[in-house]
């Protein structure tokens, strides 16, 4: 299994990351001509090997040709850029959701519809290209498991839209809501929203223990360089040996509660929170309970650091007062993903290994339905030109 581990003992920021990720082995070019997909002028890549505090890595800088030109966009225009591209789909889900996450914060922070919100420095060239270049470093690297430590935050002012505030700024601290945190190691802004919002979109689980062989260490160089604490972001990367079975075991929690007495047409919206809360899985039972009532026993399953925020869903959105949980042990088929060039483009395809075997290929249903109303053709017919491909 790869895995990649963000040492965020400094903070995090769209062009450290970018950075971390090419030190670690992404190809310089391959980024460049990729970016370029988006079909926008006016900013180039720069890349340069640099020093912080004698640590020697990657400097990425997003160069804006003429920035008294630049455009300020709004969320439904930097979608259409990347809908519009042609990146992969897989490079293309990863970038919405990071923006998606910036955007509901800075909707939250200001009280207004998502779609009203106008993205000052989110929609400029070079945190678009921070953010997409993220999602093209990640597929490059073909990452299986995505893990970080704690975010340093950081500490003292930050000047943002708001007037001057105390670090993080508004919508850097709705970001990382219920996950790791720690501040105060240097006295500036150590982690910004694009950073914040690439970890919440791509990390699987955010842990402090390191229980891996590390095969491989990047070091992206930040553009501050003002305190004793060296301003880089490190990444490791790990190739372990796939045990005979490929199985992936883990801990996990299941939260449970029973609900006799609410409208069925809620359990819908419920599921689709839970899910986008980071569920590994969310499922309805029905049960008898006292007084012979008919019931629903909701079962979700998490990993523990999703657990308060899953209860949080389950309470505000539902009639239950209590819910109960239990540890148990999670076992998985190892899966990878692969993109597969057809006639109709490029669709991903999720394989599941068991004893050094493929057992299962399925392409990504929601780009072959997407294919099919295109097309005018069955779903069946777009995943039998995926599955002659492969």
């Amino acid at each position: 299994m790869r895995i990649l581990y963000y040492d965020c003992f400094a903070g995090i920021s769209g062009d450290m990351n970018l950075g971390a990720l090419l030190d670690l082995g992404v190809d310089a070019g391959f980024l460049e001509s990729e970016v370029q997909k988006l079909n926008i002028k006016g900013f180039h890549l720069e890349i340069t090997k640099d020093l912080r505090r004698g640590i020697s890595g990657t400097k990425a800088t997003v160069v804006v040709e003429d920035p008294d030109n630049e455009k300020h966009r709004h969320l439904r225009h930097v979608e259409e850029l990347i809908n519009n591209s042609t990146l992969s789909e897989k490079v293309k889900t990863t970038s919405l959701k990071i923006f998606g996450i910036i955007a509901v914060a800075e909707a939250t922070v200001h009280q207004i519809a998502i779609e009203r919100v106008h993205f000052h420095e989110v929609g400029a060239l070079d945190s678009i290209a921070d953010i997409v270049g993220a999602a093209i470093c990640l597929e490059y690297l073909h990452v299986e498991r995505v893990l970080s430590s704690p975010i340093q935050l950081g500490g003292g002012t930050v000047k943002c839209a708001h007037g001057v505030m105390p670090v993080p700024a508004p919508a850097t601290a709705l970001i990382v809501a219920n996950i790791p945190v720690k501040t105060g190691l240097v006295q500036h802004e150590a982690t910004t929203p694009t950073g914040a919002a690439i970890l919440v979109a791509t990390v699987d689980a955010f842990t402090s223990e390191i229980n891996f062989p590390i095969t491989k260490i990047g070091y992206g160089i930040g553009h501050r360089d003002i305190s004793d604490v060296p301003n880089v972001l490190r990444v490791y990367l790990s190739d372990t040996e796939t045990t005979t079975s490929d199985l992936n075991e883990e801990t996990a929690t299941v939260v449970e509660c029973n609900i006799d007495d609410m409208n069925p047409e809620r359990y819908e919206f419920i599921m689709e929170q839970l899910f986008e809360a980071g569920a590994a899985d969310a499922w309805l039972t029905p049960i008898i309970m006292k007084k012979l009532r008919p019931a629903n026993q909701l079962s979700v399953l998490c990993s523990v650091e999703k657990v308060h925020a899953i209860k949080g869903i389950i309470f505000a959105h539902s009639t239950t007062i209590g819910v109960r949980e239990y540890t148990v042990n999670k076992c998985a088929l190892l899966r990878t993903e692969k993109l597969v060039q057809t006639k109709f483009g490029p669709i991903t395809v999720k394989q599941s290994m068991f004893e050094g075997k493929i057992v299962r290929s399925k392409p990504e249903y929601s780009v072959c339905k997407a294919i099919a109303k295109q097309y005018n053709i069955s779903i069946e017919e777009v995943e039998r030109e995926v599955i002659k491909n492969l």
